[in-house]
């Protein structure tokens, strides 16, 4: 009975030491193999961007939760988990009438499950685009802010699969292809550097100011390989010293400018997309991008039906303005203001500090409107 209790305290003195779980340093103080991964899988939390992916198919996955958040779309200020749920909550509301109890209650239960599992391990399935780089950060974060080991945590990512001409996400695989993905190169063990990092770059998102985005996109990272270039298509997102826009409005022009003549808003969507290395923007908020160009004082775009909001089957065609902004004759700021958020930074009026300089391929500082002649 002595040696027992003994033992037990090795164990909790070993626990308290390492933050592992009670079963894995019993099992290390014991010399004992690691146990399958099937069965250290089927004991971890599993974390995906959405139930899209059939990861309940893959007999991989008991314990689930999804990270339903867009966040390159509305604020995302350094604030505390609370007030950002409520931030998070209430824009979600006003972009597009969703219930804001209902995400309350979403963001609430996902945030519960992450720190009541923190004992555990985790499993964390996400893709290379920008939508899934940043929920990733937000987590990784979080897991570190608890003092969950990184040995604990399992990342698997991918932005490609053999045979998928153009890579969309999980979504497209089966469950056994998903079964697979723990045996391969898309699946690593993080490291203590890792969960450094992603705070760093969750901390750079969400700041006031910019200057830190550059030297997250700039990082190269083994175990985080895509998000350095996630970080640099967000820095795309604001107004460029060329026209005003962000690549995101000029591909939205360009696809229309393609279509000759007057397209749908989905055809706009699917074009605009093709355009994207790693397409990460779903049609709901494409649709809210040109619903803005065409609302703006000056509308780059017109639409049809003009009293309703853009949707799908929305005829949309370019204006004269929107033709000579798409040029670079024209700067859409200068011409309409803004009122944006990216991360942390809130973008206003007519002269932004802060735009993306096409020639240096980089952020910059303006120190006043921009001039087309």
């Amino acid at each position: 009975m002595t040696k027992q209790a003994d033992f037990k305290r090795r164990v909790r003195a070993r626990m308290a030491k390492t933050g592992e779980s009670y079963a894995i340093a019993r099992r290390r103080l014991l010399g004992e193999q690691p146990a399958p991964v099937e069965d250290r899988m089927a004991a971890a939390l599993h974390i995906s961007n959405g139930d899209g992916t059939d990861l309940p198919g893959t007999g991989l996955a008991r314990h689930i939760e999804y990270w339903r958040d867009v966040l390159h779309e509305g604020p995302v200020p350094a604030l505390g988990h609370e007030e950002l749920r409520q931030v998070r909550a209430s824009f979600l509301m006003r972009a597009h009438a969703d219930d804001r109890g209902e995400a309350m209650r979403m963001f609430l239960q996902r945030d519960a499950a992450l720190e009541a599992n923190r004992g555990g391990e985790y499993v964390l399935w996400f893709e290379a685009d920008l939508y899934d780089q940043l929920q990733i950060v937000e987590i990784l974060a979080r897991l570190a802010e608890l003092e969950v080991p990184a040995e604990r945590i399992t990342l698997i990512c991918i932005g490609e699969h053999p045979g998928i001409a153009r890579f969309g996400g999980l979504g497209q695989l089966r469950p056994e292809q998903l079964r697979e993905l723990p045996a391969t190169k898309a699946c690593a063990t993080l490291t203590p550097a890792a969960l450094d990092l992603a705070t760093r770059a969750w901390a750079a998102f969400r700041a006031p100011t910019p200057e830190g985005l550059s030297a997250i996109a700039a990082t190269r990272s083994g175990e985080l390989r895509f998000l350095g270039e996630a970080f640099e298509r967000l820095s795309r997102e604001y107004p460029s010293t060329r026209d005003g826009l962000s690549l995101t409005e000029r591909r939205v022009l360009a696809a229309v400018a393609d279509a000759a003549r007057e397209a749908t808003a989905g055809d706009v969507f699917v074009r605009a997309s093709a355009r994207e290395a790693r397409p990460y923007l779903g049609d709901t908020w494409c649709f809210a991008a040109m619903d803005r160009l065409a609302r703006a004082p000056h509308p780059l775009l017109d639409v049809w039906p003009a009293d309703a909001p853009v949707e799908r089957t929305t005829l949309v065609r370019l204006t004269a303005t929107g033709a000579r902004v798409l040029a670079g004759e024209e700067d859409h700021v200068t011409l309409n203001g803004v009122d944006r958020w990216i991360g942390g930074v809130h973008l206003t009026g007519r002269n932004v500090r802060w735009r993306w300089d096409e020639g240096r391929e980089a952020l910059t500082t303006t120190t006043g409107p921009r001039s087309n002649g």
